[in-house]
């Protein structure tokens, strides 16, 4: 999965692998996409893939002919396209792993029971719900009792390797350069408040001061345990307020699309 976060222009936000599936969180930067310069598109994409004989030619600085360049032009563009489309991002991590849980059971056929599930999550509050969410996976499955001995998550990968730049940073560090919309320690102080209230399942025990990044983002409290912790009965094609989600419904030519719970207003 990391090795993918650095072969797509799409950023990993978080992730939890369960014992039967596993979550993750995506940001697709489509204008990093655009300003790949070629040969870059190229080496990104056979990290990954053999590709053309004629493409693996050029990429060590060898000569094509009119037809080749004419087929490596229209090559690229298909290329830069995948390299910001999360179906074959999904398809990349699937597809190996799939063939080798295969392998090792000495069987063929299908692994996945079907295509996976997306949701869109149209501003900060979603996005911040949907990370806490996912990295509260393994406590709320009892998998594990903190965020740091959860395996498999971007959470402890964060704790204990935060030098690692495959996950996509915290905090406002510089003007220009995309990252996440809170502090790594305001998230921590969250993830954690919400951790404490769901191994002790009483939530009248949550103090009535709200952490930092919830005020931040005039998000009640109750309202965002709720978000996090229940298991909601059908599944949502976007998650974020009401004027969003219509948006998101016209670009996509959807009349009508399925709303998760909306951030409460402030």
């Amino acid at each position: 999965m990391l090795l993918l976060g650095e072969v797509f222009n799409i950023d990993i936000c978080s992730y939890a692998v369960m014992s039967n599936h596993y979550h993750v969180v995506l940001h697709v930067d489509e204008d990093q996409a655009s300003s790949l310069s070629n040969s870059e598109v190229a080496k990104r994409w056979l990290r990954i893939f053999s590709g053309p004989t004629w493409v693996r030619q050029w990429a060590e600085g060898g000569i094509l002919d009119a037809h080749e360049r004419r087929l490596l032009d229209e090559w690229l563009d298909r290329v830069r396209s995948r390299l910001c489309d999360i179906s074959w991002f999904m398809r990349c991590l699937n597809e190996p792993i799939a063939r080798m849980a295969n392998s090792e059971d000495g069987c063929t056929g299908r692994f996945w029971e079907g295509r996976f599930k997306s949701q869109a999550l149209l501003d900060e509050a979603a996005l911040l719900r949907c990370m806490a969410y996912v990295d509260l996976n393994p406590i709320r499955a009892r998998m594990a009792d903190t965020p740091e001995s959860s395996d498999y998550t971007a959470i402890q990968r964060r704790i204990k390797e935060p030098e690692d730049q495959r996950l996509m940073a915290f905090g406002h560090a510089q003007e220009n350069t995309k990252t996440l919309p809170a502090c790594f320690l305001d998230y921590l102080e969250l993830v954690d408040w919400s951790g404490r209230a769901v191994l002790a399942g009483k939530r009248g025990a949550i103090p009535r001061d709200t952490p930092p990044i919830l005020t931040r983002l005039g998000l009640e409290s109750r309202g965002f345990l709720d978000s996090i912790t229940e298991k909601p009965r059908t599944f949502a094609s976007a998650i974020g307020p009401l004027d969003l989600v219509r948006q998101f419904a016209q670009s996509v030519g959807l009349k009508f699309i399925r709303r998760g719970i909306p951030a409460p207003s402030s």
